[in-house]
């Protein structure tokens, strides 16, 4: 068992957020548990948060059930929710705490059910029924700080806890992230992308504000799959993240990236 920390060995644990789509290489997943091998054996502790979405549609397609979404946001009925809580919990999660210990990083998956971290109400669309979809309202992040003070890695999923019902719901991998980046009082939260930030004619962009972020998204300069990635790192600022920052795995591990700040 690794060692626990005591009061003066804490320190404040980096959030890492992976998207779902590259869960399927097994090289990402090499690179992945070397970086935060390195992380760790630098003093660094990490949590990842990992999200799904092209698994669980693969998945609700082969038992014959309609991937179907409102407004960009996934319908999450009853069986789609069992089908979201195996993908990501179960496959998934531990797919990452495999590839860590096998480099030899001492790890632990979960849940935002597990001990109450991200509690929910049900998300409201004024289009439709989302389903069993999740608005996070509360984070007890008590259990990830004691994995963390034992010397584990958390890796969680965002399948998370209804604060009135006590039922399973979906949740945003991003929005899970940034609930836990800002339980945990996280100096960053970096947004895991496979590119080394967001490039501006050609060149990484150190640094941006909120206010110019919005305008190189509204010019064309910002474009594709970037946008969400950058929206999210925006939306993490709002929620009281210290920074968010993206970047590829080399960047997480280097500190670099493109970091995201307020507008002054």
């Amino acid at each position: 068992m690794p060692a626990a920390m005591n009061d003066q060995e804490r320190v404040r644990p980096l959030v890492v957020k992976i998207g779902g789509g590259e869960l399927d290489d097994p090289a990402f997943l090499s690179a992945l548990a070397a970086a935060v091998d390195s992380l760790r054996a630098s003093g660094q502790p990490v949590i990842l948060v990992h999200g799904g979405g092209k698994a669980i549609a693969a998945y609700q397609e082969a038992l014959g059930l309609e991937p179907r979404f409102l407004d960009g946001l996934r319908v999450t009925t009853e069986d789609s929710l069992a089908v979201a809580e195996m993908v990501l919990s179960g496959l998934l999660n531990k797919r990452i705490v495999r590839a860590l210990a096998r480099a030899g990083v001492p790890a632990a998956g979960l849940s935002g059910v597990d001990g109450a971290t991200l509690q929910v109400r049900k998300m409201q669309h004024p289009d439709g029924d989302l389903g069993q979809v999740g608005e996070i309202v509360k984070t007890d992040p008590a259990l990830v700080q004691l994995l963390l003070e034992q010397g584990y890695t958390p890796v969680l999923s965002p399948i998370s806890l209804g604060q009135d019902d006590g039922r399973n719901y979906n949740v945003n991998a991003d929005h899970a992230a940034m609930a836990i980046g800002a339980g945990v009082e996280a100096p960053r939260l970096v947004f895991v992308t496979d590119v080394p930030g967001v490039q501006i004619a050609g060149r990484v962009v150190r640094a941006m504000t909120a206010e110019q972020a919005n305008a190189w998204i509204e010019e064309g300069f910002i474009r594709g799959g970037m946008i969400p990635k950058v929206r999210s790192a925006l939306q993490a600022l709002d929620q009281g993240v210290a920074q968010a920052v993206i970047a590829n795995l080399a960047g997480v591990q280097a500190g670099s990236g493109t970091r995201v700040v307020p507008t002054a």
